[in-house]
């Protein structure tokens, strides 16, 4: 069985609900059975269990993250018992999003309470989608009334839009999907996002990629809306024409682990494995490592700007240039880049700048 879970999130009003409907045509039709997990807080706060009538936020957040750990695990345990090829649970917000519904001090106590931590509950999805909300370029269309739930004003709903999508940034396969075209092109580019994330039929390029100049570093920490991640991958011994790699992603002591195998190394939108390993999995795959091959480790630094996902990848052996990744929604997309980015070159089909092939370049010292 091919089972994915994805997170659709947004900040209010973003079209969410209509989403899922949208989802629901698009996936069924190509051969998916299709689960949704409704929002724990819109299902708790209708009755009667809110921040407001609860002991305090922290109370109420840790029995809502409770619930929601506790649907989401029995979903997939459902889910792993019905005769499907191909399952896709789609989770109508995920844990993530009640990180911008705290202070600090109140979600590191939430996740002592659960025994986790961020990496676990940000990654632990395979894609996560963040509609933008309409409060953010489409203020008129901007409602409450549809959402018993929803008190936001329209400034509120625009800084709340923002504090979701630094929750989810540093998630190794976040797209942001914004209002610059009308709500039917909305939903279709949220439509085309998890198809091209799924390995179906995609119209364009998933991402493009540059090279530039060494950014400052500690300018990159300062920054509000960046996560710095931690990344190893080590490729495995494997039959000709299979590229089999293995990778630890996390930071700060907690990690998570992934086997990834692609049919076509030359495509690589075309992925038809990708599932969570435990740690004594991980370990025990370390020892098939290629020994032809060297280990890539870089540091990825995930960041927003103007609504836009950039991943930035610093590699140890080099100290004059970096890699920045840019997914785009279409061909003709106009990239926005931050102002401290220098672009030296676009490598977005330049073969010797692929992990596989850096992995294998003997002018590169460890």
């Amino acid at each position: 069985m091919e089972l994915s879970k994805i997170v659709i999130t947004g900040g209010p009003c973003a079209g969410k609900t209509t989403a899922m409907s949208w989802i629901q045509n698009a996936f069924v039709s190509r051969g998916y059975t299709v689960l949704f997990i409704g929002e724990t807080a819109t299902e708790f706060i209708r009755g009667g269990v809110a921040p407001w009538t609860t002991g305090c936020n922290l109370d109420y957040q840790k029995v809502q993250l409770s619930l929601q750990i506790e649907k989401e695990r029995l979903f997939e345990q459902a889910a792993r018992t019905m005769k499907a090829d191909k399952v896709l649970i789609v989770c109508d917000r995920g844990l993530l999003d009640n990180k911008a519904y705290m202070t600090p001090e109140e979600f590191e106590e939430a996740m002592h309470y659960l025994g986790t931590n961020e990496v676990e509950m940000r990654d632990g999805y395979d894609a996560v989608f963040h509609l933008v909300s309409a409060a953010k370029g489409a203020e008129e269309f901007y409602t409450t009334a549809n959402n018993a739930a929803r008190t936001e004003t329209v400034e509120q709903a625009r800084d709340l839009d923002d504090r979701l999508i630094a929750a989810w940034t540093g998630h190794p396969h976040l797209r942001v999907i914004d209002n610059a075209t009308d709500f039917s092109l909305k939903m279709r580019r949220l439509i085309a996002e998890i198809s091209s994330f799924l390995g179906e039929s995609a119209p364009y390029k998933a991402q493009r990629k540059f090279l530039i100049e060494y950014p400052d570093v500690l300018m990159l920490e300062n920054l509000k809306k960046c996560t710095r991640v931690e990344i190893s991958q080590t490729y495995l011994r494997s039959p000709s024409g299979k590229e089999i790699r293995i990778r630890q992603r996390g930071g700060n002591g907690h990690y998570i682990y992934f086997p990834k195998m692609l049919r076509n190394p030359a495509d690589p939108t075309k992925v038809n494995i990708e599932r969570r390993l435990d740690k004594d999995e991980y370990l025990k795959l370390l020892m098939e490592a290629d020994p032809s091959m060297r280990q890539i480790r870089k540091t990825r630094y995930c960041l927003t700007y103007h609504r836009r996902y950039f991943e930035l990848d610093l590699y140890p052996f080099w100290k004059d240039k970096a890699v920045l990744k840019v997914p785009i929604q279409a061909e003709d997309d106009e990239i926005r880049f931050p102002k401290w980015v220098k672009i030296l070159s676009e490598i977005t089909d330049d073969e010797h700048y692929t992990n596989l092939a850096l992995a294998t370049d003997p002018n590169i010292g460890d």
